[in-house]
């Protein structure tokens, strides 16, 4: 019955992450199955040694050595903390080089184990812009956007730049590489490439408010020639996305549908990034960049009757942090 059970909960599950269609995950798969094969070989001698033990000197068996004087073991002792140590040692040299190799800001210099990068070749540049509820993709090269819909060439080199505009949430395509966060004001980017068409599914992996659950879009792996006409579909059949239609899109709705933009507002993503999309906006980061500053000994422009500043002069400057 036990087993039956956890048949049924196991059947919910997915082995993507054992199984990905991207290089940088192949990578990050191998990592995994690698950590968990060294922290095994200390993992499961103790626990087969420890049921041993425990069953050769059960009280029933009059056969087993009873020894109270016995205290200490050299090569015991040697062995029990030399193992464990040359497998940390080991964890950590891994840990290391995999942590810069697998770094995301760093441009790829292979396909996948058996291919590397053109000389010639040029990422496809898409910017990703995480919602109230719902995924932004812009493509200044093809000049189009789309919601909760993403596609890609195959074999491409492809570098997503990341932001949000309210609260953090985690990019991820467990198909293709890891999770990255975007986070407003802030610009996180993700170098990655997909090797196998298909449709994959990507999803927000940080809690985000009351549409978080609904914060899936699809992922197309496709040939440079169905690229080319799903650009050119979206192209047909999709609207403007001017500033004013970026605001009224950028209002909290879950579950949204997918659309595709024709065009896209010149400087849109930059002005998302600063919170610049309404130049009015207080928060925007080029307009409090620009404010001049207080002459030295200056009063305040706004002073109460005793004397202490009230205005935001006083305040410090954010600036806008771009990785």
């Amino acid at each position: 019955m036990l087993l039956l059970s956890a048949g049924f909960l196991l059947a919910g599950c997915q082995t993507v992450l054992m199984s990905p269609s991207g290089d940088l995950a192949k990578q990050q798969r191998d990592l995994i199955l690698t950590s968990t094969v060294l922290m095994l070989l200390i993992i499961v001698p103790v626990i087969a040694l420890t049921l041993g033990f425990a069953w050769h000197f059960r009280a029933s068996n009059k056969k087993a050595t009873y020894d109270p004087e016995w205290d200490h073991s050299t090569i015991l002792e040697l062995l029990i903390w030399s193992a464990p140590l040359l497998i940390i040692i080991a964890l950590g040299a891994i840990t290391w080089v995999s942590t810069h190799k697998l770094d995301p800001y760093r441009p790829l210099d292979r396909l996948d184990a058996h291919r590397a990068v053109p000389a010639d070749a040029r990422p496809l540049v898409i910017n990703v812009v995480a919602l109230d509820w719902k995924w932004l993709f812009i493509y200044p090269e093809q000049g189009i956007a789309t919601v909760n819909e993403l596609a890609a060439p195959v074999d491409r080199p492809l570098q997503f730049k990341i932001t949000a505009t309210s609260v953090m949430n985690s990019f991820f395509i467990p198909a293709m590489a890891g999770q990255i966060y975007a986070m407003p004001n802030m610009e996180t980017v993700l170098q990655a490439v997909i090797n196998h068409p298909g449709e994959y599914k990507g999803f927000s992996a940080n809690y985000s408010g009351i549409g978080f659950s609904g914060m899936y879009f699809s992922f197309h792996g496709l040939s440079e020639d169905g690229f080319e006409q799903w650009v050119a579909q979206a192209k047909a059949n999709g609207g403007d996305l001017s500033r004013e239609a970026y605001v009224k899109l950028a209002e909290p709705s879950a579950n949204a549908p997918v659309q595709f933009f024709a065009t896209v507002a010149p400087g849109l993503y930059q002005a998302i990034l600063t919170h610049c999309v309404q130049p009015e906006n207080p928060s925007c980061m080029s307009r409090m960049q620009m404010r001049p500053p207080k002459a030295e000994g200056a009063a305040s422009d706004n002073v109460n009757a005793d004397g202490a500043a009230t205005g935001m002069a006083g305040m410090p400057r954010h600036n806008s942090s771009s990785d």
